[in-house]
């Protein structure tokens, strides 16, 4: 399983399985990226928001150094909000600290500006402390400068993070080109089924972040994921990470841990039966509005998620 990809509409393959590196320890990504690729990982997902894009180069280097070859690695990266005016200046920041001359794919990190020159290049503030947000700007525009992108050899496919319905289907008449993925926070706590099917119905690959919730998140105990993991023999956490995989999406298993990340690719098979168990769960957990997003800054914009409406 740990080779099984998913074609974009692009024609490309993406791996099934890859790791995040949102959060990672300092001083222990380079080592992280760089075990995972030796140890048969293809997909490593990053942005010039984590601040770690320059660790996450030298893994990089160390793994193709040590006989990775880069096009056998998917890699992704994310325009900053503060760039979504800026998005080639965000890109070659991003190529720069990664060590490379492109990546596979280029997202949209958030659908927002943040003031591009307010007082911090990533998280600028105003002075009672909140976000400093251009508000009334168009995230359409953002998706104009991303599709220059395409012909410069610079990405091989863009694509989206966070978009909600709402904000897709405004996107969707204006695209010359569809977003190869939408990248979003999904787990049987979240299912975000209007998303997922509005992308499925229109060729978008969805790829799945935060796929155990966060920390305190109680999924890993949760019966239905419990009762399939005692059933396969494997951990809750494996049961969480081949959920998406059985429905055809990518997930980011994020770790620095080496033996974390090795346990990480024991995906196994789920079949219809398996499925329907965290789809009823999911569905329950919706029909209450019982659900839970993990990852939502304070950004003090409505971007039509229905969890938060």
């Amino acid at each position: 399983m740990a080779d099984k990809t998913f074609k974009l509409n692009t024609g490309a393959e993406i791996p099934a399985l890859g790791l995040g590196t949102w959060q990672g320890e300092p001083g222990k990504v380079k080592s992280a990226v760089a075990h995972a690729l030796k140890n048969g990982y293809k997909l490593i997902d990053c942005a010039y928001c984590y601040g770690n894009e320059d660790e996450v180069g030298e893994g990089l280097a160390e793994a193709f150094a040590s006989g990775v070859k880069r096009e056998d690695v998917f890699i992704m990266t994310k325009v900053w909000a503060t760039y979504n005016t800026r998005v080639e200046l965000g890109l070659e920041k991003s190529l720069k600290a990664l060590g490379l001359d492109y990546v596979d794919l280029y997202l949209v990190h958030w659908p927002l500006l943040l003031n591009p020159e307010g007082n911090d290049d990533r998280f600028p503030k105003l002075p009672d402390g909140s976000r400093d947000v251009i508000h009334g700007w168009d995230h359409r525009e953002a998706w104009k400068q991303m599709e220059a992108l395409v012909n410069s050899g610079k990405v091989k496919a863009i694509g989206v993070c966070n978009y909600s319905k709402k904000y897709l289907e405004e996107l969707l008449p204006v695209a010359k080109i569809v977003p190869a993925i939408n990248q979003i926070e999904n787990h049987p706590a979240l299912p975000q089924t209007e998303i997922v099917d509005l992308c499925k119905e229109k060729g978008i690959h969805i790829v799945a972040y935060s796929p155990l919730g966060s920390t305190g998140s109680p999924l890993q105990t949760a019966e239905p994921v419990v009762k399939l993991a005692e059933k396969k023999g494997v951990s809750p956490v494996t049961i969480l990470l081949s959920h998406h995989v059985a429905r055809g999406h990518t997930v980011l298993a994020k770790s620095v841990n080496p033996d974390r990340i090795t346990a990480n690719k024991n995906i196994v098979d789920l079949d219809a039966d398996d499925l329907k168990l965290l789809d009823d769960y999911s569905a329950e957990i919706v029909s209450k509005k019982e659900w839970k997003r993990y990852v939502y800054p304070p950004f003090g914009v409505q971007f039509g998620f229905p969890d938060k409406s």
